[in-house]
């Protein structure tokens, strides 16, 4: 049986937004999905916060949303990227709760970012789009809740960058929130992950088509976009992983033209083609955005706390399940060691569970059964 068929819709904000750094937009659109119905009192609503390169589409088939998204929006986008998650019986059951996934603000699949048309101009915004942060995400989010009538959730849940937001939301608004669920994240970014983020605004700005982030009406940073894909994928996944399916790998020499270099390993061509691949489906502009997102992600100074015993101080209501993955090194188990160290310090209700799998970081996208338990007895409090 193929996946049920779901709509994109369309939230317009027709005011002036203010930005956390000084910036503002004049108004803007967010792109989101809803799978389940939400009760009279509008309280089984579970916020789900998509990561790095995710988009609103968490379930379901969902082919052509309304024509926006245009030529990104390829097959690999179709099916819901927490299709196995997400859905009647399913670990967050549409039966009971209503499912909310929004594309950020400052991204490329029917949300406002640097590729939407600037309505002071008419052309795209390009260098110009501001910058936001993780506040300025979560406020518009939740300016999408108010207009839904939505004012207190039964669930966060944020997988990797999402679980970024989900802390965010959970620590500035915690009346807004009972059940917080971060899955393959931290609470602070580690020198490794700074590093790493460097290399990837680094190849996407030093590619010759960039011309500054205002490239729309030519060729796009193709390459740069492909080589931050690759440092970023070999840390999405375990290396035996990358061993395994480099193992069936076609040599596909023609996917980068190299002055002298051969291609000649399977591992060399996966690694390539994954790089080759990302870039027919996502925006380089959308991509540094949501990397400075992760890059200058700071709760304290987010929140305006002194000290993480103050900040989940105000969180003592809310109860946590916190997911480690063993193999994962782009979240490390230690960053979800320490988040789970300082909610238990302030006296927050935790559940920490470690996820032994060989996948590594994607697991929260592979291994549902891993998952479902767990989630199954924490949303339902069983």
């Amino acid at each position: 049986m193929g996946n049920a068929s779901t709509k994109t819709l369309f939230y317009h904000h027709n005011s002036a937004f203010n930005l956390s750094g000084g910036g503002h937009l004049a108004e803007f659109q967010l792109a989101y999905e809803i799978y389940g119905e939400m009760n009279e009192a509008k309280d089984n609503v579970v916020l789900l916060f998509h990561a790095l390169s995710g988009s609103q589409h968490a379930s379901g088939e969902n082919t052509d949303p309304d024509g926006v998204i245009g030529k990104l929006w390829t097959r690999e986008c179709h099916p819901g990227w927490w299709h196995d998650f997400v859905g009647p019986g399913k670990a967050v059951n549409t039966e009971r709760f209503c499912v909310i996934c929004i594309n950020y603000l400052g991204g490329c699949y029917g949300s406002t970012g640097p590729a939407s048309l600037n309505p002071d101009t008419g052309q795209p915004y390009g260098a110009n789009f501001p910058q936001v942060n993780a506040s300025d995400i979560v406020d518009s989010q939740l300016a999408l809740l108010d207009h839904l009538g939505v004012k207190q959730l039964h669930a966060v849940i944020g997988n990797s960058v999402g679980g970024l937001l989900a802390l965010n939301l959970a620590t500035r608004y915690p009346d807004r929130v009972s059940i917080v669920i971060p899955v393959a994240t931290a609470l602070e970014v580690s020198h490794l992950q700074h590093l790493l983020i460097l290399e990837q605004v680094l190849a996407i700005e030093n590619d010759p088509n960039f011309n500054g982030g205002d490239y729309y009406n030519g060729e796009a940073p193709a390459r740069g976009l492909a080589l931050a894909r690759m440092i970023s994928h070999k840390t999405f996944i375990s290396l035996r992983t990358i061993q395994r399916r480099a193992r069936r790998e076609i040599i596909r020499q023609k996917e980068e033209q190299l002055s002298w270099y051969q291609i000649e390993s399977p591992l060399e061509s996966y690694m390539l083609h994954q790089g080759n691949k990302f870039v027919t489906r996502f925006d380089a502009n959308t991509y540094l955005r949501i990397l400075d997102v992760w890059q200058k992600f700071d709760i304290l100074k987010q929140v305006g706390s002194d000290s993480h015993a103050d900040t989940f101080a105000r969180c003592k209501h809310q109860k946590y399940l916190v997911f480690s993955i063993s193999s994962d090194v782009c979240f490390y188990p230690d960053q979800q060691r320490q988040l789970v160290s300082q909610l238990q310090d302030a006296g927050v209700n935790t559940m920490y569970i470690t996820v032994h799998s060989e996948k590594g970081h994607d697991s929260f996208l592979l291994e549902p059964e891993l998952y479902t338990p767990h989630l199954h007895y924490t949303l339902n409090g069983v």
